[in-house]
């Protein structure tokens, strides 16, 4: 069974950075294009970047200049580096593995920004 655990998340000033961080078990990683998501309260989940199995990489209009997202397939990890924070991006981030039907998520990570 696939398992994603997400970590990095916390509290940040706006105009700061954080780092996330997702890890994955049980599953082939590298074969898999992984997402990061984020909800924020009353909002729906929306998709922010994703990194497909070769590297190409799309964004969210609004972290486009500001997030990178990246994999590293031979640690089975994936990567949020945020930087030029802003209130708007507080939300849970979860990765997501492009699995099956409806994908395989972790549990989330709370980011807040904040002075």
């Amino acid at each position: 069974q696939v398992q994603l655990v997400e970590s990095g998340g916390g509290l940040v000033q706006p105009g700061g950075s954080l780092r996330l961080s997702c890890a994955a078990s049980g599953s082939i990683f590298s074969f898999y294009t992984m997402d990061w998501y984020r909800q924020a309260p009353g909002k729906q989940r929306e998709l922010v970047a994703s990194i497909s199995s070769r590297g190409s990489t799309n964004y969210a209009d609004s972290v486009k200049g500001r997030f990178t997202i990246s994999r590293d397939n031979a640690k089975n990890m994936v990567y949020l580096e945020m930087n030029s924070l802003k209130a708007e991006d507080t939300a849970v981030y979860y990765c997501k593995q492009e699995k099956g039907t409806y994908g395989v998520w972790g549990q989330g990570t709370q980011v807040t920004v904040s002075s």
